[in-house]
């Protein structure tokens, strides 16, 4: 009786020190993941799409039985878009939701309210719809970006303006950490060719009183607008400046939300060019776009977008990760083995992490929206 004893007691040790070793959020069957998100108010569409595309993925390795026999659950909390709900939203996804890990946030000012709580809590994010050079220096152990930065998609705009012989660029911008991180972008890129924007405005965020910014950028005549804004300000803008017979070209970095911009606007959005840092997912050039199509329709789901595209490319990277991280998964052991894909190709879209370096994609294209609303290269 007492080598029973020993035995089962032995036993008992040996499953209790296994779930202390797991992370929250894990047991043999499920895997449970978080995002903080706008999923109401004027950015709302940017964070239903970015779901979308995240569940499709989670869907179809659920239906395959899951990563090593766990199952993939995907818990979202409304942020509005807003600083301070995104920190309430973390917090409980955290202490609330016991999440494993979070990914698909929305924006730069609530990805660095929510910042040091991630940080604090040492959970790991996959995919933050932002490209903040804030966000990415310092480096931070726990977060893991999917997209290239405002800074490459404001020099492949400037790049591609002043190729054309254009310099008189002004910038409309949402006056706050993401309008300033792309406004700094296309300082730096202008700066590079020694020019300075022709002329600046601001459009306070959740808002869409553009009038008086109309009022400055218009003043300065320019040959070209960068908006760095969310797709209703944006779309406002650009509606009040054709009335007022504007004929420049407008510029927007994919944060806007392409496909949201583009309904807003209807037959007023021909010709605006839109930077991206996902593949076209409208066409079956990649592997990976091809995936994204049938997965996204296997999930109920008729309508692409570059929102949704990348949702799904979040998802994925954290599913390798995952996968990468061995038989007993960990915060740590997950981290790991983020970190160990290197120049890992998803089928047309590369990613290349290491111990130092969270930044994942450098990818950009421009996209123009067409007489029908559609999107062209």
């Amino acid at each position: 009786m007492k080598i029973i004893a020993r035995v089962a007691a032995l036993f008992l040790l040996l499953f209790v020190t296994q779930v202390r070793a797991q992370s929250p959020g894990v047991t043999d069957r499920e895997i449970t993941v978080g995002q903080f998100a706008a999923m109401s108010g004027p950015a709302a569409e940017l964070g239903q799409r970015l779901q979308v595309g995240i569940q499709s993925y989670f869907s179809a390795i659920n239906a395959q039985g899951g990563i090593g026999g766990r199952t993939i659950k995907l818990i979202t909390r409304d942020d509005g878009y807003e600083p301070d709900k995104a920190v309430a939203a973390v917090k409980a996804l955290i202490a609330e939701d016991k999440v494993f890990a979070l990914i698909g946030s929305v924006g730069t000012p609530t990805g660095l309210a929510a910042l040091p709580v991630i940080s604090e809590n040492r959970v790991p994010i996959v995919g933050m719809f932002t490209g903040a050079q804030a966000l990415r220096d310092p480096f931070n152990r726990y977060v893991f970006h999917v997209r290239a930065g405002y800074y490459d998609e404001t020099e492949r705009i400037v790049q591609h303006t002043t190729t054309l012989g254009i310099q008189k660029v002004a910038v409309f911008y949402q006056n706050d950490a993401y309008g300033k991180a792309g406004l700094e972008g296309v300082n730096r890129a202008l700066a590079k060719r020694g020019l300075k924007p022709t002329g600046t405005a601001t459009v306070e965020r959740n808002t869409v009183e553009v009038a008086d910014a109309l009022k400055t950028i218009l003043a300065a005549d320019p040959q070209v607008v960068v908006q760095i804004g969310a797709y209703k300000a944006c779309a406002a803008f650009i509606k009040e400046a054709r009335k007022k017979g504007f004929v420049g070209q407008f510029f927007n970095v994919s944060f806007v939300g392409s496909k949201a911009l583009a309904n807003e606007l209807g037959k007023a959005g021909t010709g605006v060019a839109i930077s991206q840092v996902v593949p076209f997912p409208f066409m079956t050039s990649s592997p990976v776009v091809r995936e994204y199509q049938q997965r996204m329709t296997d999930a109920g789901q008729k309508d692409f977008d570059f929102s949704s595209m990348e949702g799904y490319l979040m998802a994925k990277v954290l599913v390798e990760g995952i996968k990468r991280s061995g038989k007993t998964l960990t915060r740590d052991s997950l981290i790991a083995g983020l970190e160990s894909m290197k120049d890992v190709n998803l089928g047309g879209f590369t990613i290349n992490f290491g111990p130092h370096d969270h930044e994942g994609s450098k990818f950009t294209d421009l996209t123009l929206i067409d007489r029908e609303g559609r999107f062209a290269h």
